[in-house]
């Protein structure tokens, strides 16, 4: 490609709404233009990385035995009402009626759509295990869309679904599809870590997401300092503690604690450890249908994950209580136990069940009990309901936790059979009998990734890409056009290059040096060979955008060192 017939946009302005270096750069370098909020047109060079992303997608799954197809972007709505999601999604399910004034929504995942065109056509474990996947736009009709291609409201998704006849068979396919989604994050350049996750709307046994490193990830991420254990904040757990507060000494009693609210209040005014007070919060449940008040119990010194909580009492949202609300049910702000309570539904921590030595709320105003034995509440529902916080113990290892940032660019389930039952999607077993199929759903954010590769490697003057995904590998920069003999060695160089399967664009624009050589580093070529005075001496300059470090090389001798650079 010749930089004077290319359309390459480049721009010293910035969105007025980007804040993200990818939504900056992507959109002055010529990469992509908005249309509306969360809608982005892929421009020559932004759709050169995307197709070599898809690429590597595509090789990866080919390698691992799964099968390409391209499903319908316009869903029926009866599939969302028969896996009884068409609600539980909310509005970020875009539906609409055509003009038979049938109903269909436009697919942000496509579980039911695959679930569908495999039963009554896969029907005995024979013809199992099973894995289809496609490279797809989706649609999600997002609240607020923002940062760029990090949140929009359409992406490309390559998602993955796979059919079994057992548990085990799932289990080693998620882990395949794992080390093949491992695969293509190293081939792509990029510096992850794939970690436990909860699986939220799409349901299922477990889950993993992979998880590019930067410090603009919108998620929190709890990983190892030891080993190579990583959850989402939401997922993450932690090993049992090792060192145990000095526990204070009390024969069971209500104490009068007057306007002592607090849990940092209540630990000084007992003079113990936090570790020995129980902490009461409560959130209204909303369902599907209806909703409820909870309150949740976890030690004083340990915070509420609310996902991990949501998840507990299988809501769909958890917003805070207010006082009217408690007080209408008869609690007192501030002095909720869980002894005796019947009047709302509790949740224990897993960590306080059989805890000894407690004070908690008396649900009086005023009071709390001292010496609780909180092995009277073994009737309870505990769950986890902790989050993880830094310097909290590993699970696997016993390594201290640290937490960083991360992008989710991909997401892997086991689903089992959550969308295959409910569908009807069976098949005959060994002994005739029919079962629903057992899933696994793989997915990989295709246009997510391109901004990604931005956020974890960029520098004020705009793009650094990857050896794999760069648009261009070598920019040839001719600095002055007007120069014959450099022209024409630039054209020969071009020329070689391509010859040798490595992509070159020509710069053969009638602008200034520094007009140029702005544009290469905020374009973010790796390679930008300089064809200027030294020509005369038989030499070019070689820039490196990585490290904008100047390489002079033989003129005969470009193409080894580019080899050479890219190792």
């Amino acid at each position: 490609m010749r930089f004077s017939k290319a359309y390459i946009p480049t721009t010293k302005e910035a969105p007025k709404d980007a804040q993200l270096p990818s939504h900056i750069y992507l959109a002055r370098a010529g990469f992509v233009s908005q249309v509306a909020a969360g809608l982005y047109n892929f421009l020559p060079l932004g759709k050169r990385v995307l197709r070599k992303i898809e690429n590597i997608i595509n090789e990866e799954m080919e390698a691992a035995g799964a099968q390409e197809v391209d499903l319908s972007f316009v869903t029926p709505a009866e599939l969302w009402e028969e896996s009884g999601r068409i609600e539980k999604f909310g509005k970020e399910l875009l539906r609409f009626r055509d003009r038979k004034e049938n109903l269909f929504v436009l697919g942000p995942t496509h579980e039911e759509m695959m679930v569908n065109i495999v039963r009554n056509r896969v029907s005995s474990y024979k013809q199992l295990p099973l894995n289809l996947y496609q490279i797809k736009t989706k649609f999600r009709d997002e609240a607020r869309p923002r940062f760029g291609l990090m949140r929009g409201r359409e992406f490309v998704m390559k998602d993955g679904y796979s059919f079994h006849s057992s548990i085990e068979d799932l289990d080693r396919e998620f882990d395949a599809m794992e080390a093949s989604y491992k695969r293509i994050l190293e081939r792509l350049g990029l510096n992850f870590r794939i970690v436990e996750a909860d699986s939220g709307a799409i349901g299922g046994t477990g889950s993993k997401e992979l998880m590019v490193l930067a410090q603009s990830g919108e998620d929190t991420l709890a990983v190892c300092d030891s080993c190579e254990y990583g959850a989402n904040v939401e997922a993450a757990r932690r090993a049992p503690r090792s060192i145990i507060p000095e526990a204070p000494n009390a024969d069971f009693a209500r104490f009068r604690t007057p306007a002592i609210q607090s849990i940092e209040d209540l630990s000084n005014f007992f003079h113990v450890d936090p570790y020995y007070t129980l902490k009461a919060v409560v959130k209204r449940a909303v369902y599907i249908e209806g909703s409820e008040l909870v309150c949740f119990f976890l030690r004083g010194c340990d915070e509420l994950q609310e996902v991990k909580a949501r998840n507990s009492v299988g809501a769909i949202d958890l917003v805070d209580a207010t006082e009217e609300e408690l007080r209408e049910i008869g609690l007192v702000p501030g002095f909720i136990g869980p002894l005796d309570q019947e009047k709302i539904r509790i949740v224990m921590d897993n960590d306080t069940k059989n805890g000894t030595n407690m004070i908690c709320g008396a649900n009086e105003e005023d009071y709390h009990f001292v010496g609780v034995d909180l092995s009277v509440m073994s009737e309870a529902h505990f769950a986890d309901l902790v989050s993880v916080q830094e310097g909290d113990r590993c699970p696997h290892c016993n390594g201290k936790i640290i937490h960083t940032k991360g992008i989710e660019v991909g997401h892997i389930f086991k689903l089992g059979t959550v969308y295959s039952a409910p569908l009807k999607a069976e098949y005959l077993d060994e002994n005739g009998r029919s079962q629903p199929f057992i899933m696994g759903t793989y997915g990989m954010g295709v246009s997510r990734l391109v901004a990604a590769v931005i956020e974890q490697n960029h520098d004020e003057k705009g793009c650094i890409w990857t050896i794999a995904t760069a648009p261009y590998l070598v920019n040839i920069m001719v600095s002055n056009i007007k120069e014959e003999s450099h022209m024409a060695y630039a054209e020969e160089l071009y020329t070689t290059l391509q010859k040798n399967g490595i992509e070159a664009i020509l710069d053969d624009r009638k602008e200034r040096f520094g007009f140029k050589i702005s544009d290469a580093e905020l374009i973010g070529f790796p390679f930008t060979v300089i064809v200027g005075k030294e020509l005369d001496n038989g030499s070019v300059q070689i820039m490196v955008r990585r490290t904008r470090e100047i390489v002079t090389v033989d003129a005969a001798e470009v193409l080894t060192k580019i080899k050479e650079l890219c190792q």
